[in-house]
């Protein structure tokens, strides 16, 4: 068990980095006809309420989680985003996921909520500043990650 629980960042690392880089291909595929181009057959116009919104949402926010750069709010306005999208567009239409076409909506929403709760876990954007900024990569002194523990 030892070495699977100095394992759990490395792990949420690239759960973070996998979700946010498939959420910002579905924001990119809708606002700018990529990557198979949007779901609906057309790209929202600017401002379009949601999709257009949505789009951003998913491109931005998919984007910083990638990166882990802010990434607990980024991952809550996701997970927000993506529970407004079931209730809204999906629950409509029948009760679960599989019957309403809310699957990707669904999982979206619970896995950027598990982000936001746990936290970026390993290698994100922002590890090299921080060790940068605490000194530890100073000349003669070695670098420590602060996951090893």
């Amino acid at each position: 068990m030892q070495i699977a629980a100095r394992q759990e960042a490395a792990v949420l690392g690239l759960f973070r980095a996998v979700t946010g880089l498939l959420f910002a291909c579905h924001g990119a595929a809708t606002l700018f006809d990529v990557l198979g181009g949007p779901q609906s057959g057309a790209v929202p116009g600017i401002g379009q309420w949601p999709g257009w919104w949505a789009a951003v949402i998913q491109l931005a926010g998919g984007t910083l989680v990638l990166l882990g750069v802010l990434t607990r709010p980024a991952a809550l306005l996701c997970s927000g985003s993506m529970a407004y999208a079931y209730f809204v567009h999906h629950q409509g239409d029948g009760l679960w996921p599989l019957e309403n076409g809310g699957e990707k909506a669904a999982l979206f929403c619970w896995a950027f909520l598990l982000i936001a709760a746990l936290g970026p876990g390993r290698w994100t954007a922002t590890s090299p500043l921080a060790l940068r900024a605490s000194g530890r990569n100073a000349p003669g002194k070695e670098a420590v990650s602060t996951y090893d523990t």
